[in-house]
């Protein structure tokens, strides 16, 4: 019954059209979009649409949200979403979003650690994605991110990526797959790129993924995510079979995408 509520709400919101304010916000502040054919360009409208109504946005440390903010936030999330059988991250209620850096309040110790037990000073973080929690992101970052699509670096993919893999219920790099055989062969293939990877960062050897990628299986797919969508070519280069994987579960090609020259804009 709820589902046919939200299926009827959606297709209203979806029904409406694109306003044109939208899509100059994309155009001017997510690059990627210049990238994709008209039939995606036009999914993409329609998964913002209900992206942008139903989750719910707080502005924090100042910041007053604009439509701008939620545009281009909302776009960059739904670009992963593209290919992948969805309900609109059913995991995120609601984002957060700071101007800039921001420190996190210190974690209070708990009841069962004992008194002597440090608790670690917060670090700044620029996003932090909380499993059955709200996603943070600061609005400098997601708006760089936004506009350079190719340097390897993209806030909003790396936080809802892991928003992804949270869907099973675990933050372990492995998002819910089809079947037995892509787990297998998800397991080998990035279990083998995230130990080279921190066989790399350990010896301080620079890889094609940032070294951030080797913190953890989670940490990895995020930055791996990342690195599929903004240089597709240095991972075929170099990793083909993590791209490989990658293409099989977005169900995307950013290597295609990268080599067929933008259409114009509709």
């Amino acid at each position: 019954m709820f589902r046919w509520f939200a299926d009827r709400r959606r297709k209203k919101l979806t029904q409406a059209p694109f306003p044109p304010t939208w899509k100059k916000i994309l155009v001017q502040n997510v690059a990627y979009y210049g990238m994709l054919k008209a039939e995606e360009r036009a999914k993409l409208h329609a998964l913002i649409q209900v992206f942008v109504a139903e989750k719910y946005w707080e502005g924090a440390g100042g910041l007053e949200l604009t439509d701008e903010i939620r545009v281009t936030i909302a776009a960059q999330a739904c670009l992963l979403l593209l290919g992948l059988p969805h309900n609109y991250y059913r995991n995120v209620q609601s984002i957060i979003v700071y101007p800039s850096t921001v420190t996190p309040p210190r974690r209070k110790r708990s009841f069962f650690e004992s008194s002597p037990t440090s608790v670690e000073a917060p670090q700044p973080i620029l996003g932090q994605a909380f499993k059955g929690g709200p996603v943070i992101l600061c609005w400098d970052a997601g708006l760089r991110g936004g506009r350079n699509s190719q340097d390897g670096h993209n806030l909003v993919y790396h936080e809802f990526a892991h928003k992804l893999d949270m869907l099973d219920g675990a933050a372990d790099g492995t998002p819910p797959l089809r079947d037995r055989a892509e787990y297998r062969d998800w397991v080998r293939v990035c279990s083998e790129e995230f130990l080279r990877l921190k066989k790399d960062a350990k010896k301080g050897k620079k890889s094609f993924l940032r070294s951030y990628g080797a913190v953890n299986e989670a940490e990895f797919f995020a930055v791996a995510t990342e690195q599929f969508f903004e240089q597709p070519q240095k991972m075929v280069e170099h990793a083909p079979e993590l791209y490989r994987v990658l293409k099989e579960y977005y169900r995307q090609d950013p290597y295609r995408r990268a080599s067929r020259q933008s259409q114009p804009m509709a």
